[in-house]
């Protein structure tokens, strides 16, 4: 007799695991894994959440993100757009002019994302005392 849940029971199976096993990928969890690395990194929802406005340029972009470097942006928005969650629209100007917008699949991350900001600013004064109680504990 075993009290874990089996995951291939539909009547034990969480929500998460009867997802997975919905789809034929061989490594269910590779697909959550690998897109919240994408949006779960430093920057990705800061990026994601300030162009829910419409299209801003790379300098427009780097003054509404505080404490994120030209290099960090860049990054971010080139793997932003490598996964087709952001454009890049150079126009053929002098100097050029880049211009970065969410496409219609980074825009579905705008709610989940609003969500999980509000949480963390909800919540972070008491993940803060929770993190100091337990490192004095530590000591």
């Amino acid at each position: 007799m075993t009290t874990s849940t089996d995951a291939h029971d539909p009547l034990t199976a969480s929500p998460y695991e009867r997802a997975c096993e919905s789809h034929a990928d061989a490594d269910h969890g590779r697909a959550v894994r690998d897109v919240l690395t994408r949006i779960g990194d430093k920057w990705s929802l800061l990026v994601i959440v300030t162009l829910q406005h419409g299209t801003l340029r790379f300098g427009e972009l780097q003054q509404h993100i505080p404490g994120i470097s030209q290099r960090m942006l860049t990054l971010t928005l080139r793997q932003l757009e490598r996964d087709g969650l952001v454009t890049r629209t150079v126009h053929a100007e002098v100097p050029p002019r880049v211009q970065y917008e969410l496409t219609t699949v980074g825009a579905t991350l705008i709610e989940p994302s609003l969500a999980l900001a509000t949480w963390a600013i909800e919540h972070y004064p008491s993940i803060e005392r929770n993190r100091v109680a337990y490192d004095g504990r530590l000591h």
